[in-house]
């Protein structure tokens, strides 16, 4: 707000700054992105973008004049790399992020910017959404997915009562990836262990992968990968999802006594 404050009537924090108040992005950097109607000299910590901006692109998050979630994404297209502009954009899709002018309807509004190109190509691909991911772990998984050109699994989708990282519903096949940080509680641990169960005793198969696994075993992750989903698994039939009885055992009859 003091960023905004400095830049006087008409200033809006954007782009990087703008993408962090959003929760489009995790990562802030020294400076403050902050966009204005007029040319303002240099401050400290403070990096001034001007563009007088319509006021379907501008909006309030916490109390705070900010570009709009659509015309945020459109300056990122600007300054971050193809991958993190992908991933940004889905980011603002998971987190629900609506604007008064839609992304589609802001790229043909400013057709020349750069990045819209990017920008568009995503939305014509309808992939928006599509790989929806919910941490760096998962970035990592679906770029080792990429890499070794294996089909794209479902990313955090229902199943059941449950909602995994990933799976190929066709193949019944479910990726867990364990971060340190969230399952280190005992809570999380049985929780996890219950419903592993319960996906198995349904037909999946739960694999479970950690960063370091991710990290330091690439090629015989994907290697494991390829020949899970080679073999697809059928739902059980019924009768096989319900353990067998055990036979009763028959109480031994005593003779009589002569």
């Amino acid at each position: 707000m003091a960023a905004v404050l400095a830049g006087g009537d008409g200033a809006v924090l954007s782009y990087r700054s703008a993408a962090v108040l959003w929760g489009i992005r995790d990562t802030a950097r020294s400076l403050t992105d902050v966009t204005v109607p007029r040319h303002r000299g240099g401050r400290p910590r403070i990096q001034y973008h001007q563009a007088v901006l319509p006021p379907d692109e501008i909006g309030r998050e916490r109390g705070i004049p900010v570009t709009t979630p659509a015309r945020t994404l459109l300056d990122l297209a600007e300054v971050i790399s193809a991958d993190k502009r992908e991933r940004a954009i889905n980011e603002a899709e998971v987190r629900r992020l609506t604007s008064p002018l839609p992304l589609d309807a802001l790229v043909a509004r400013h057709p020349n910017r750069r990045g819209t190109n990017a920008i568009r190509r995503i939305l014509e691909a309808n992939r928006l959404g599509e790989t929806i991911t919910r941490s760096e772990l998962e970035n990592g998984f679906l770029a080792l997915i990429d890499a070794n050109k294996l089909p794209r699994p479902r990313m955090n989708e229902p199943l059941g009562p449950y909602e995994p990282d990933a799976h190929w519903p066709h193949e019944r096949l479910v990726v867990e990836l364990d971060s340190y940080s969230i399952h280190t509680t005992r809570r999380a641990f049985e929780n996890d262990r219950r419903r592993d169960r319960e996906l198995q005793a349904a037909g999946y198969r739960v694999i479970r992968i950690t960063w370091r696994q991710l990290e330091n075993e690439p090629a015989r992750i994907a290697a494991e990968l390829s020949a899970l989903l080679a073999t697809p698994r059928t739902p059980p039939p019924r009768s096989a999802r319900r353990a067998p009885r055990r036979p009763r055992r028959r109480r031994a009859t005593r003779s009589a006594a002569p």
